[in-house]
């Protein structure tokens, strides 16, 4: 019997069969490494699913149609194609982008439902750098997005929030939400490192906050941004859903950016976004796992994300 004092788990094994070139840091072993840390006796309490296959039209809610008919008619019978230099097919794409899609709505559906208080979704590709009409760094398809607009069309929401740590700008995200007021988007990341977005002064209509951090910032500066501009601003939007795209490429360990954030700084962060959606939206949170690619790095923050999001489940 579920417990709204739950947290859900999407997983599954297709997430494995989109596949990269040797060397690439987006590889199959990542959500091997989340699932090992997972896997530990203190997640025995999570409620575990498989994550279905979302039908591609889904898309739609961020994708015109033609973009996803490009996207599925790239994807190759065999080998790999590569869509830009880093953003690369295999025969599993598709189906492991689609349950992305697929997990993201699914756990937005049961969090509404009340059959849990808050889920995550440990799944690859990533999606917050997927524009409506580009794939890009190593996203397909823009899967926080589509959730909160899922979550408006669904259930009927008015205002849904996307806060995203990723260290990485979440470009995608922002370029299909920044006209929508009904969405509050909110990035922290490095500054002056790819996608080259994310600046203070990219607001879209009210709805989006940007704080680029310096390079090799730590927790400190990590901490204020969210305690002196982020958090404010997510109060004052009051949403009533909160989604999370959960980078952990900030981690100090991570080969792709400088930032030098702690295992305990994800930890925090995730502590105060479940009070904020304590506070806002009867805590409901759909977490989505976007980068992070030091294996050992992810696991022990995504394990600790997790952790966090039980403990506040449990209220």
């Amino acid at each position: 019997m579920l417990s709204r004092m739950s947290t859900l788990l999407y997983q599954h094994a297709a997430f494995a069969d989109h596949r990269v070139p040797q060397g690439h840091p987006e590889r199959p072993d990542r959500v091997r490494a989340t699932a090992r840390a997972l896997s530990d006796a203190a997640f025995d309490g999570l409620i575990r699913r498989e994550s279905p296959l979302a039908e591609a039209a889904v898309a739609e809610l961020a994708h015109p149609p033609s973009y996803i008919e490009s996207i599925l008619k790239a994807a190759p019978a065999e080998r790999l194609v590569n869509l830009d230099p880093d953003t690369w097919m295999s025969p599993g794409s598709v189906e492991a982008a689609l349950r992305a899609v697929g997990a993201s709505n699914a756990a937005v559906d049961a969090v509404m439902a009340g059959e849990a208080q808050n889920a995550f979704c440990d799944h690859r590709p990533p999606g917050h750098h997927a524009e409506k009409t580009r794939a890009m760094g190593f996203c397909l398809f823009s899967t926080a997005a589509i959730a909160a607009r899922h979550a408006i069309r669904a259930h009927g929401l008015e205002r849904v929030a996307v806060v995203d740590f990723d260290v990485h700008h979440g470009n995608g995200t922002q370029d299909v939400v920044e006209g929508d007021p009904t969405i509050f988007y909110a990035s922290s990341h490095e500054g002056g490192i790819f996608p080259g977005t994310g600046h203070a002064h990219e607001t879209g209509v009210g709805n989006i906050v940007n704080v680029p951090l310096d390079h090799g910032a730590g927790g400190i500066a990590f901490r204020a941004a969210y305690e002196r501009t982020i958090l404010p601003a997510l109060d004052a939007f009051a949403p009533q859903l909160l989604i999370v795209s959960a980078g952990f490429d900030a981690h100090r360990a991570d080969p792709l950016a400088s930032l030098q954030l702690e295992t305990g700084d994800f930890a925090w962060i995730t502590e105060r976004l479940c009070e904020a959606a304590a506070a806002h939206c009867d805590g409901r949170l759909v977490s989505l796992l976007e980068g992070g690619y030091d294996l050992t790095a992810l696991g022990e923050s995504t394990a600790a994300h997790v952790a966090t999001l039980m403990t506040a489940a449990k209220g």
